[in-house]
């Protein structure tokens, strides 16, 4: 480790002391000014080894709370041979002691479907950890060793105030090489569309972060724990990410109180503002997103809200993003009572929506169609029977069926497709041919067309744009 610690800070120090040289008169190098020179490239380095110094007090402080995780699954034989293992063994990974009295903190993927957890200490011992409560929501999960001392713990720090160019530290065991420790900068903030997990707002970093670092922690140089290193991208380099440490606490109370997590539910079904979605509604692109379903008896539904309401804060925080919506919604606990801002028809009202609790197999947000060109419409409707009900898994029983989409028509390159239930044009309710026939005659030449349509259980709206 101190061979790979000492060829890291060679790296990224010797940037610094050209600059500090390089800002020096030149002649004072000369021979005949030698004296200055020294008293220069000394104060030089005394400033390059204060910052050492600092860097290397906080990692002898840090890997110690730093632990080896090896998953036991089977048998008590299962768990004597994981012990056996060497350090490199596929399967390890990291984790971080949150508490003296013997709580770890790691990533729900490192753990996978183990209930025990062989736990490997700074000195050495090693102890079997319970599995407390998992979170794949996050990827995150709790263990617990019971031990008769008190254990060397971390220290959370806010992840609300962490910027992008701070320096950061990460630690763990990747590959098994026990509490490595690698410098970075923040690379980035708010990081989402990882598609890691569920609830995403990654720290990005380009300290190294390879497998088996999953569960270590991402520190400040003030030793303080921001982030919980999560995952890379493989093909690339430098490029990591980190769970936030105020997600990662919030998720660490629920599991020690619950052995899981309560989140509020809406009850709505949401997709992005396309530029083409946003002009329709009449707001910016950026500005909200868009409520494409409404679930019935849902917290959404009792309080009012439509489908076509464009959500833009959600207790004053701007939502500019489904995942964002989604993670607001979900760091509320069940029964609180939410502010949620929206814009209907141009018209901008603040609701209060007492929320519910989130059901596992509930999904939020509806990914829409993909973009299309300008051609024309290419799709034919006829009326929605049971038995068409039936054969589409539809759970509606009004609007027109899409019977026929036309090849390279304009209806196909939007994403329409057989069996998709047209529930509305121009924010019209359809429930019959005529109704749709009525509102396309509607259309003018260059008007564009908003549809929301229903697939299966799921709704979306599309824009088409018919050729001149």
């Amino acid at each position: 480790m101190r061979i790979m610690s000492y060829l890291r800070w060679r790296r990224s120090f010797v940037g610094i002391l050209l600059v500090l040289v390089s800002v020096q008169d030149p002649l004072s190098l000369h021979a005949e000014q030698s004296t200055g020179a020294s008293t220069h490239v000394s104060s030089g380095l005394r400033l390059l080894e204060e910052i050492q110094g600092v860097i290397t007090d906080l990692a002898e402080r840090a890997t110690p709370s730093v632990v080896n995780l090896f998953p036991v699954t089977g048998s008590s034989r299962a768990r004597d041979r994981a012990s056996e293992r060497t350090p490199n063994a596929s399967g390890s990974g990291s984790g971080l002691i949150v508490d003296s009295t013997g709580y770890i903190v790691t990533n729900n993927h490192v753990i996978g479907d183990a209930a025990e957890v062989e736990v490997r200490f700074s000195d050495k011992a090693r102890l079997i950890a319970q599995v407390v409560g998992k979170d794949p929501d996050t990827d995150l999960a709790l263990l617990k060793v019971t031990t008769d001392r008190p254990l060397p713990s971390a220290r959370f720090g806010d992840s609300a105030g962490v910027k992008v160019g701070q320096w950061v530290l990460a630690v763990g065991n990747p590959f098994g090489l026990d509490r490595t420790v690698t410098l970075g900068v923040v690379s980035g903030i708010g990081r989402e569309n990882i598609n890691l997990s569920r609830y995403e707002n990654f720290i990005q970093t380009d300290a190294s972060i390879n497998p088996g670092n999953s569960g270590g922690p991402l520190l400040n140089l003030h030793g303080e724990v921001i982030g919980i290193n999560t995952a890379i991208i493989n093909f690339a380099q430098g490029i990591g990410f980190a769970i936030p440490s105020n997600m990662a606490k919030q998720v660490i109370e629920h599991l020690l109180a619950k052995g899981r997590v309560a989140r509020g539910w809406l009850g709505v079904g949401i997709q992005p503002l396309t530029p083409d979605l946003a002009k329709k509604f009449g707001v910016a692109e950026s500005e909200g997103v868009l409520v494409n379903e409404v679930f019935p008896n849902d917290p959404a539904a009792t309080a009012g809200i439509k489908p076509g309401d464009i959500i833009i804060r959600i207790d004053g925080h701007v939502v500019d993003s489904p995942n964002k919506l989604s993670r607001l919604i979900g760091t509320l606990a069940p029964g609180a009572t939410s502010k949620i801002e929206v814009v209907r028809d141009l018209t901008r009202m603040t609701l209060d929506i007492r929320l519910s609790e989130r059901r596992e197999n509930a999904s939020a947000a509806s990914p829409p169609p993909p973009p299309g060109s300008e051609i024309k419409l290419g799709l034919d409707v006829q009326e929605l029977t049971a038995a068409l009900a039936d054969k589409f898994n539809l759970r509606d029983a009004k609007g027109v069926l899409i019977s026929k989409v036309e090849p390279g028509s304009l209806a196909q390159a939007e994403g329409l497709r057989e069996g998709d239930l047209i529930k509305e044009v121009n924010r019209g309710e359809i429930l019959t041919i005529e109704d749709f026939t009525a509102a396309i005659g509607r259309i003018r030449r260059g008007d564009t067309i908003l549809l929301r349509v229903l697939r299966e259980t799921r709704a979306f709206y599309v824009v088409l744009k018919p050729a001149d």
